[in-house]
């Protein structure tokens, strides 16, 4: 972090110190923001929730019927028969274990199909990129997260996202 800032720090002294650089067009992209606005990424959140929907409501109804047990146990697990208490911690333990279960398969499909949209998305982004650079006719492009500030008129992500929803 110290050294990022060094070097954002040494930059600016050369390109405010050299009047060589005076005429460089500077532009600034919030590259995950151009990623994650695109219609096609929208488009994907959207097939994913229906993709994922159904585990998502399963898991929490399964989170909610563990809870439920769990509370029963907490408030009357001392006036309960021994039996009913030992089946109904069984039962709180199986539906945490499978609970457990799905939480991670339904993790990791989704990473699965997060990797994917990214795969297919990112040659896409990075030629909308290209193009706005080569048409903005810019010397220098930062990532946002590497300025503190920034005026609007410098920022071309709104651009990039244009240019990528109408690339097929």
């Amino acid at each position: 972090m110290v050294r990022k800032l060094t070097q954002l720090v040494m930059l600016a002294t050369v390109l405010v110190a050299s009047p060589a650089f005076a005429d460089m067009k500077i532009a600034v992209l919030n590259y995950q923001m151009a990623l994650l606005e695109s219609d096609a990424a929208k488009r994907y959140a959207v097939d994913a929730e229906k993709k994922f929907g159904p585990q998502l409501t399963k898991l929490k109804s399964l989170e909610s019927s563990a809870k439920g047990i769990q509370d029963r146990l907490v408030s009357g697990g001392d006036k309960m028969a021994q039996p009913e208490r030992e089946r109904l911690e069984l039962e709180f333990k199986q539906k945490a274990r499978d609970f457990q279960f799905q939480s991670k398969e339904l993790n990791e499909a989704k990473a699965v199909a997060d990797r994917e949209m990214l795969k297919q998305l990112k040659p896409k982004l990075d030629q909308a990129v290209e193009e706005v650079i080569k048409k903005g006719g810019f010397d220098l492009v930062f990532e946002r997260g590497a300025v503190i500030d920034v005026k609007p008129q410098y920022d071309v992500t709104r651009q990039v996202i244009e240019r990528m929803n109408q690339l097929k």
